[in-house]
C-alpha cells in the first residue's frame, strides 16, 4: 500500500507537469516534429474539409449529390447524435472533400496523407485517382500521395467512409458499441525526402524498439527502422540513434554507416547499453527518454523519428501476479469506451486527456482499452501517467467466418503501430467469440492471431477472453494468459457467487494465468430502492437502481482483493457509453455499467467505492444520498473512506453501532431515523489533522 500511496501522491500533486507533458508530447508526434527533424514535416491536415451524408440507395441513384456541403473540422462523425439515442440511425456512406496546394519546391520530396481512424471503410481518391481503400475503424493508415498532385496547383482529396456492418470487416455488427461513421481520428500530411524512414509500413513509425536485460544496473535497448530509397543509386547515410533523458541531455549517440538500395526496403538495426537506466515505474514513477533515429548525410538531417522509450520490464507469474520490474504492481483496473454523449467518438486530445484524469482520480493502475484499437493519444498519455494498458483488436461478439482477413490485419496494425508504448504490456485477440471444438474457425483464428502478435512482438504476452467462467472451453488457451467475464449477481447467479468460481479455478487450474476480464452490473444514477431488489431483467427490464450497481461492487472488490490467483481485474466500465441496439434500464441507446455518465459529469457511488479502495488521497463519501426519499425508520448508512477512523453524526446525534463491512474502506451504521428531514455527516481527520467530512439528507416519509 505503500507503494501505492507514493505514487498516487506523486502523480496527483503533478497534475500540471503531466499535462504539460503531454502537450509536449503532442508537439514531438505532430506539426512541430520539423524542429526536431529537417528531413520530415508532419502538417496538420485537419482544417478545411467538406462533408456531406451519402443515400442507403447509392448504388440506385446519386440525387444526393446535388446536396449542399458543409464546412466540418475533423475529427468529425455524421453519427454524434442517432447512435446515442436509438435503433433509428444512419449506416452508409459519408464523404469528405477538401481542397489543398502543394508547392513547386516540393517536387523532390515525397508526399503520404495518414489517416489515424476512419469509420469503417475507406476509399481514398486524389484529383480523381483511386488511391486505395482501408477496412477498419480502429487503426491507422497511409497512403503516399507523391505521384498524384499537381505541384503548384490546387489539388483535391475525397475520401468515402462507410460504417454499415460487414461480414468481412471487424467488428462485424453494432450490437454491443455502435461503428461510428467518418474521419473521427486527426489526419496528417507527412512530407519526407527521397531517402527516408518507411511510412507506409500498416502507418506504423517505421522504428521498432526492443528491450532485455532490464535492471537498474543497465538496459540493452535495440532498435530497428525500415528504411527507403527512391532515388536512382544506393545511398550512404550514416544511421543514428540518440536518447536523452527527460530534462532532453543526451544520455547515448551511436552511429554507423548504412546504404540504402534503391529497391525494397533496407532495415537497419542497432544495439546499445544504457548504464544505471531511470526505470518507467508505472504510476509510481512513469519517467520517459526520448530516443531519435535519424539518417544523416554529412550534416544534413534526411530523416528522423522521435519516440518516447520508457524502459522496463513487466513479468506475469501464475498466482502471484504481475511484476514491473521485478516489483509486486498493483492491479488495479477498469475499462474504457471512447464515445461521450454530444460528440460521438469524434474526440479531442483535451476529452481523452479529461477521461485519463478520471481514471487517475479513482486510483485505477491498469487499463483495459476494450474492444479495439484506441487513439494515439490514449497510449501516449498512458506512457506519461505510468497506466498499464491492455490493448485489443474488435474481434468481438459474434463471427462470421469471412472476416480472417481483417482481423489479421487489424492485428499487425495494432502491433506494429503501438509496440513502442512503454504502457502496452499485453495483446488482446478477441472477447467472447466460441467454438466447439478446437479444430474450428475461432479456434483456429485465434491461434493465428495469437501467431501474428508473437512475430511482430515476441516480448509481450497475449490474452483472449471468454464470456465463461470454464477453462477448458475450445477457444480457450491459444493465449499466454486466460481472460473471463464473470457478472455474476447480473446475468448470473448471484453476486458472491465469484468467491466459489475462483476458488473452483485456483484448485483446478493452479499454474494458469487468469484475469477477470470484466465484471459490473448496470446502474441508473436517477432511480434508487431503499431495498434491492430480489430480482432483475439484465436485458429488457427498465429498473436498474444505482443502488445494485453498487452493492455488487462492493462485495466482488472485496473477494477480488482476497484471491491473488486473479492477475488482474478490469471493472465494467469506468464510463457509460451508447448502444443504439439496447434500450434498457429506463435509458434509450446506453449501457449504464459505467461508474461516471456519459457526459462524464456525474460520479456513481460505485466511483467513490473504488477510489476508496485505491487512492489514498484522503476521502469521506456518504453512499445513497440520492436515495433519499426514505420509508423505513431503523435503517443503515453506509460510507466508504480511507480515513482510519471516522464519526457517522445523524441529527446531532454521534452513532455508535457500527456493523462489519467488507473491508476497512467500507463503514456500515446502524441508524434510526426522525420524521421528516435527517441530517447525515460522516467526518474524521487525515494524517496531518485536517478534518474530511461529507454530508447528506434523507426524508423519512
Amino acid at each position: 500500500m505503500n507503494y501505492y500511496k507514493r505514487a498516487i501522491r506523486s502523480s496527483m500533486a503533478k497534475s500540471v507537469f503531466i499535462y504539460k507533458a503531454f502537450v509536449a508530447l503532442s508537439f514531438v508526434a505532430g506539426i512541430s516534429i520539423d524542429t526536431l527533424a529537417q528531413g520530415r514535416k508532419e502538417i496538420d491536415f485537419n482544417q478545411g474539409w467538406l462533408f456531406k451524408k451519402g443515400a442507403k440507395d447509392y448504388e440506385k441513384g446519386v440525387s444526393f449529390s446535388l446536396e449542399e456541403w458543409k464546412e466540418v473540422t475533423v475529427p468529425h462523425t455524421y453519427n454524434s447524435e442517432d447512435m446515442q439515442l436509438g435503433k433509428d440511425f444512419y449506416t452508409g456512406d459519408g464523404f469528405y472533400h477538401k481542397e489543398f496546394t502543394v508547392a513547386d519546391s516540393l517536387k523532390e520530396k515525397r508526399l503520404f496523407l495518414r489517416f489515424e481512424g476512419v469509420g469503417s471503410v475507406a476509399q481514398v481518391y486524389v484529383n480523381g485517382r483511386f488511391l486505395g481503400e482501408h477496412k477498419g475503424s480502429y487503426s491507422a493508415f497511409a497512403f503516399e500521395i507523391t505521384h498524384s498532385v499537381n505541384y503548384g496547383e490546387k489539388n483535391t482529396i475525397l475520401v468515402k467512409t462507410n460504417n454499415e456492418a460487414r461480414k468481412d470487416v471487424l467488428p462485424v455488427n453494432h450490437f454491443l458499441f455502435p461503428i461510428y461513421g467518418g474521419i473521427y481520428r486527426p489526419v496528417s500530411l507527412i512530407i519526407t525526402n527521397k531517402v527516408n524512414i518507411k511510412v507506409t509500413d500498416h502507418a506504423s513509425p517505421g522504428i521498432f524498439i526492443r528491450q532485455k536485460d532490464i535492471s537498474d544496473k543497465q538496459a540493452t535497448i535495440s532498435v530497428k527502422a525500415k528504411l527507403e530509397n527512391k532515388e536512382i543509386a544506393s545511398k550512404s547515410v550514416s544511421l543514428r540513434i540518440e536518447v536523452k533523458d527527460a530534462k532532453g541531455k543526451s544520455i547515448k549517440v551511436i552511429e554507423e554507416p548504412l546504404a540504402i538500395r534503391p529497391q525494397g526496403v533496407t532495415v537497419g538495426e542497432q544495439e546499445f547499453t544504457v548504464k544505471n537506466p531511470h526505470l518507467w515505474q508505472g504510476v509510481e514513477d512513469p519517467y520517459l527518454y526520448t530516443l531519435t533515429t535519424s539518417l544523416e548525410d554529412g550534416d544534413r538531417v534526411l530523416d528522423a523519428v522521435t519516440q518516447f522509450l520508457g524502459i522496463r520490464s513487466v513479468e506475469i507469474k501464475p498466482g502471484k501476479g504481475v511484476f514491473l520490474n521485478g516489483k509486486a504492481y498493483p492491479m488495479h483496473g477498469v475499462t474504457r469506451h471512447q464515445d461521450r454523449w454530444g460528440y460521438g467518438n469524434a474526440l479531442s486530445r483535451s476529452q481523452h486527456l479529461e477521461d485519463m484524469l478520471l481514471i487517475k482520480e479513482i486510483g485505477a493502475t491498469t487499463i483495459r482499452l476494450a474492444h479495439y484499437q484506441q487513439a494515439e493519444d490514449m497510449y501516449s498519455i498512458a506512457d506519461s501517467l505510468g497506466f498499464l494498458i491492455w490493448a485489443e483488436i474488435p474481434f468481438v461478439n459474434t463471427y462470421t467466418s469471412e472476416e480472417a482477413a481483417n482481423a489479421k490485419q487489424q492485428m499487425t496494425e495494432l502491433v506494429r503501430q503501438n509496440s513502442n508504448h512503454p504502457s502496452i504490456y499485453i495483446w488482446g485477440i478477441h472477447n467472447e467469440v466460441y467454438s466447439k471444438t478446437e479444430d474450428e474457425y475461432v479456434a483456429v483464428l485465434s491461434r493465428e492471431l495469437n501467431d501474428i502478435a508473437k512475430t511482430n512482438d515476441p516480448d509481450r504476452p497475449t490474452v483472449a477472453v471468454s464470456g465463461y467462467g470454464e477453462m477448458w472451453r475450445p477457444a480457450n488457451l491459444s493465449t499466454d494468459v486466460q481472460g473471463m467475464n464473470r457478472y455474476y449477481g447480473w446475468y448470473e447467479g448471484k453476486i458472491d457467487d465469484l468467491e466459489q468460481w475462483v476458488e473452483g479455478l485456483e484448485e483446478a487450474y493452479p499454474e494458469h494465468i487468469v484475469m477477470l476480464a470484466e465484471y459490473g452490473a448496470d446502474g441508473n444514477m436517477d432511480q434508487g430502492a431503499e431495498k434491492l431488489p430480489g430480482s432483475r431483467n439484465p436485458v429488457n427490464g427498465k429498473f436498474f437502481p444505482e443502488n445494485y450497481q453498487t452493492e455488487t461492487h462492493i462485495q466482488q472488490w472485496a473477494i477480488i482483493e482476497d484471491h491473488p490467483y486473479i492477475t488482474a481485474s478490469y471493472l465494467w466500465n469506468m464510463f457509460e457509453f451508447a448502444v443504439p441496439m439496447w434500450n434498457r434500464g429506463g435509458v434509450n441507446a446506453r449501457n449504464l455499467k459505467g461508474l461516471v455518465t456519459f457526459d462524464r459529469k456525474r460520479k456513481k457511488d460505485s466511483f467513490y467505492w473504488y477510489k476508496a479502495n485505491w487512492n489514498p488521497e484522503p476521502m469521506i463519501h456518504l453512499a445513497n444520498s440520492r436515495d433519499n426519499k426514505r420509508t423505513e425508520a431503523n435503517t443503515t448508512v453506509q460510507l466508504f473512506t480511507n480515513l482510519s477512523s471516522v464519526e457517522l453524526i445523524v441529527n446531532g446525534q454521534k452513532i455508535t453501532k457500527e456493523l462489519s463491512g467488507v473491508n476497512k474502506h467500507h463503514k456500515k451504521f446502524e441508524v434510526m431515523l426522525q420524521k421528516g428531514n435527517n441530517l447525515i455527516m460522516a467526518e474524521g481527520q487525515d494524517d496531518a489533522g485536517k478534518v474530511i467530512s461529507d454530508k447528506m439528507e434523507w426524508v423519512l416519509d
